[in-house]
């Protein structure tokens, strides 16, 4: 199987979700970003990873800190392609600001908690596929919130005086 590069290295790309470590990138904890979403860099090396996918090096020039890291093909587009900056990410807990029904059928009341399984950028609006029980709908981004559930971080708040 020969695999054919979407992008040449010195390229201007785009990534399109956050990336994070994935306890390979040095000195930063698991989990952190590394990349946020939207950012652009530049192709430097390309890879092949367990012969089956493409890892591009790409060198992010930030203001505040340069790295270089490995993206897969489906994280970046060209960096002069349409960029619309989305606000919910694959595996984001979220909550339905609307009713959400197949042909009259109520299959996610206001306030269900769904989790967002991909990103669907093809066109405006946004949407997302959204897993709410045991169903996976399609939902545009206006009819979705930040879920606070259980497993969100706590906000404290400190009074001063």
């Amino acid at each position: 199987m020969i695999l054919e590069p979407r992008f040449a290295c010195d390229e201007a790309v785009r990534v399109v979700r956050n990336i994070r470590n994935d306890g390979t990138y040095p000195g930063q904890p698991t989990g952190a970003v590394l990349v946020r979403r939207g950012s652009v860099g530049y192709v430097r090396h390309i890879g092949v990873f367990l012969q089956d996918q493409l890892i591009y090096s790409v060198h992010f020039l930030d203001a505040d800190e340069q790295r270089v890291v490995g993206c897969r093909e489906v994280e970046l587009i060209p960096a002069d392609a349409p960029w619309i900056p989305n606000q919910f990410e694959r595996g984001d807990r979220v909550t339905a600001l609307r009713t959400l029904a197949i042909e009259g059928v109520v299959v996610a009341p206001v306030d269900a908690v769904g989790e967002v399984m991909a990103v669907i950028r093809d066109a405006t609006p946004i949407y997302y596929h959204v897993l709410f029980e045991q169903r996976v709908l399609q939902v545009p981004e206006e009819a979705l919130a930040l879920a606070v559930t259980p497993l969100s971080p706590v906000l404290e708040v400190y009074e001063e005086g």
